[in-house]
Formats: C-alpha cells, sequence, structure tokens
C-alpha cells in the first residue's frame, strides 16, 4: 500500500527533455565554442509591491536574504537566490539551486495586508546558461540588445527576445549568460538556438 508521501510525489519533466538528443552538440564537451546548460526545476516566484514601502522591502528581505533591487534592469544576489528588477513594483526572484516551491506562500502570508501580489511561476517556465567564446556572438544573431562588455555587465539584466521567443537574461562574469524562458517556448528555442549555433560548431 502507497504511504501519503508516495501518493503525493511530485513528477518533473524539463521542458527540453525531448530535445536532448538534438541539442547534443550543444550540451557535449566542457570547451565547446557555444554551451548549453539547462538548469531546470528552479523556484521563481514573480512579486509585485510598492518599492517606497519599508514593510515590504524588509518582508522581502527577511525570507531572501537580499534586498530588492531597485535601479532599473540590475539584479541583487544572495546564497540562496538571484532577485531581478521586471519594473518599478515588479521582481522576479529566482532559487540557485533546483527545489520545490516554498517561498511563494511564506511571501504571501508576510506580506497579507501589503498592496503586494505573490505568484509562483516556475513550472512555467525554465532557466538556462549559454556560455563559450562565441555565446554572445550566438546571442546576438537574433537579439537587439547590445551585447557589449562594457555596456551590458554583471549586475545587470534585462527583458528582450531572442527571435521570437522572449527572454529575461543577466551576463555572468565569467562571459556566459543566464537566461529565463516560458515553457511554451522551450522548443522553440533550444531549435533556434541550435541553428544559429551551426556555423561555431
Amino acid at each position: 500500500m502507497l504511504n501519503e508521501t508516495q501518493l503525493f510525489q511530485v513528477q518533473q519533466e524539463s521542458p527540453l527533455a525531448e530535445l536532448g538528443q538534438l541539442l547534443a552538440p550543444l550540451t557535449a564537451g566542457a570547451n565547446q565554442p557555444v554551451r548549453l546548460e539547462e538548469k531546470p526545476f528552479l523556484e521563481l516566484i514573480n512579486i509585485k509591491g510598492e518599492a517606497g514601502s519599508a514593510s515590504f522591502l524588509r518582508a522581502v528581505k527577511s525570507l531572501t536574504g537580499a534586498a530588492l533591487p531597485l535601479q532599473p534592469n540590475t539584479i541583487a544576489e544572495c546564497e540562496q537566490f538571484v532577485i531581478y528588477w521586471l519594473a518599478p513594483n515588479e521582481w522576479l526572484i529566482q532559487s540557485r539551486q533546483p527545489r520545490l516551491p516554498a517561498l511563494c506562500a511564506d511571501l504571501a502570508a508576510a506580506l497579507a495586508g501589503e498592496f503586494a501580489a505573490v505568484v509562483d511561476v516556475s513550472s512555467g517556465n525554465t532557466s538556462l546558461v549559454l556560455s563559450g567564446i562565441q555565446a554572445r556572438a550566438v546571442l546576438q544573431k537574433g537579439c537587439p540588445l547590445d551585447f557589449h562588455a562594457g555596456v551590458f555587465k554583471p549586475g545587470q539584466c534585462a527583458q528582450s527576445h531572442y527571435f521570437k521567443a522572449g527572454i529575461l537574461l543577466r551576463p555572468l562574469a565569467d562571459g556566459a549568460f543566464e537566461l529565463i524562458i516560458r515553457r511554451s517556448f522551450a522548443d522553440y528555442f533550444g531549435r533556434i538556438l541550435l541553428d544559429a549555433s551551426q556555423e561555431y560548431l
């Protein structure tokens, strides 16, 4: 007979699971000119609230360990989370490691009575890291952002698109880029990224 834990065990599948063999040229080998690594099952929480509210800011920091970034297109980091600025009253909180969503309920409880909204968007998105000496060149093929290292630097983030897929991305200190894409665009993104990378593989 199944116990309660077995009955309610969550089954998760990576949004790129069906593309494993197709994307092998981008995922095999650490020294590839272009390399793609998926970071599935991270907790992603969209939060909206008043940036001028001390109690709102305090509640978020107490539960995440990071202060909400208030400068446009910047991030805040701590041991467990990365927080992306999305708008003057909106942020995305991303866990650094895979985990079942737990922060959403804690934030909702802590922000009761505040003019705020907290939504778990973990299952609707996935996180990717694009690295390699040609990563920037591949991104430039389908994204209108200025990727010059002196313009788009670690500590910043931007919302844009890669060909027809919406993306949220940030440059990393080692020259790689972390991207968050919607689950519904994962198949398209993987295929168009592979096509854009062909000349470097």
